[in-house]
């Protein structure tokens, strides 16, 4: 890599990318103090830990040329559904969902988290091979019939959170790939309109003579998977159930206030009445503890992190660069929209960890797999947009 090409780097794309990575830390300093009592920093030891390899594996990515990425798009997609059927069938279970291979009883990888950067890089090759050509509904049938594949991998870990994430790469890379927007986004509402009628009649009490036949329709989705998907409307109907996660998280923002309890100061999180307030809800911790300003401060961030990787993808070299960026965009601001909607109670708990700010290795090196891609891009780019 010359000189000039290093001139390219987005400085202020990395700084914010930075600024993350420690608030991170920061966060699960107070987050996870309470959760391993042996060893009240041992999740921030393995974060940092998980932050300096993530680092290494981000400039390497990024000292490759994306586009080589090309040469084997069959081979790592391949790869990517050999892994996951390698969890199907010699996974690890734990808390009934099989999305872990355990290579020692401490250490092991959640193959579905890297599933999501090898479908982006495999993916933005067949999009851009058939950029012009997704005018008509039969257009639409073999990009999805290559992305469903690894998505119902998952979908039967079961990890009902990662398959939503892979519904999100899959639209926004379609749409900037030039699916017709009439055609395709009316089959998108389309099958919303189809889940929201499957969901209604799952759950509906009285239906209508005519619709009997259809009560309690049954849906491909666990018991604790439909609940979670409609509890969140209703907190209260289920308090010591699945609304439990929703009005800690909610209790926990809302007691915050305008500055917050103060670092290690807070109740929900402290004293373990949050679930997972180290992973899923880190956001609630952020909220009880340092307020409305700290949780706009870290939204802040994650704005002008998201900006500057858009910025990246409209500068590529081509194509499949801009593929690969709008991927990873799809996919970072769905994980940001989700986790903060579901801590917030206006979404579903669905799961879905804060990027680069909750614990955990496989979600870090995911992430940070990602940035070494869209420093790949930046490094190559062709022209300045903003």
């Amino acid at each position: 890599m010359d000189k000039r090409a290093l001139r390219n780097l987005d400085l202020l794309f990395l700084l914010f990318t930075f600024l993350l990575l420690a608030a991170s830390l920061v966060i699960l300093s107070t987050a996870s103090i309470n959760v391993m009592k042996s060893n009240p920093l041992h999740y921030v030891q393995t974060q940092t830990v998980w932050i300096l390899t993530g680092t290494v594996i981000a400039v390497v990515i990024a000292a490759i040329d994306y586009r080589k990425w090309r040469h084997f798009r069959w081979w790592i997609y391949a790869f990517n559904l050999i892994l996951l059927l390698i969890v199907i069938f010699f996974g690890d279970t734990a808390k009934g969902a099989t999305r872990w291979i355990y290579f020692t009883p401490s250490i092991g990888i959640q193959p579905s988290e890297f599933a999501k950067i090898f479908i982006i890089l495999t993916f933005a090759d067949f999009l851009a091979r058939r950029k012009g050509k997704l005018n008509n509904f039969k257009d639409f049938i073999s990009p999805f019939l290559f992305v469903i594949a690894p998505m119902l991998l998952i979908f039967k870990q079961p990890d009902l959170g990662t398959t939503l994430v892979f519904v999100a790469i899959f639209i926004g890379m379609m749409f900037v790939a030039g699916a017709n927007p009439y055609k395709f986004g009316g089959l998108l509402l389309g099958g919303a309109a189809v889940v929201g009628i499957a969901l209604w009649l799952h759950f509906a009490d009285n239906l209508p003579g005519w619709l009997q036949w259809a009560q309690g329709i049954p849906l491909p989705l666990q018991e604790y998977q439909l609940n979670r998907l409609i509890i969140f409307m209703d907190p209260a109907s289920d308090r010591t159930g699945d609304g439990w996660h929703i009005l800690q998280s909610l209790w926990a923002i809302g007691s915050g206030g305008l500055w917050g309890k103060g670092y290690r100061m807070g109740t929900q999180g402290q004293l373990n009445f949050l679930p997972e307030h180290h992973t899923d809800f880190v956001f609630s911790v952020v909220g009880e503890e340092f307020g409305f300003i700290g949780t706009i401060t870290l939204l802040f961030l994650f704005l002008i992190f998201l900006l500057r990787s858009i910025n990246i993808a409209l500068r590529a070299e081509d194509t499949y660069g801009m593929l690969i960026g709008t991927g990873i965009v799809s996919m970072f601001t769905f994980h940001i929209l989700v986790n903060v909607g579901m801590t917030s109670g206006i979404m579903p708990v669905t799961g879905i960890p804060l990027p680069l700010i909750s614990a955990g290795g496989s979600a870090m090196w995911s992430n940070m797999a990602s940035i070494g891609l869209l420093l790949s891009i930046n490094l190559r780019h062709r022209r300045r947009m903003f």
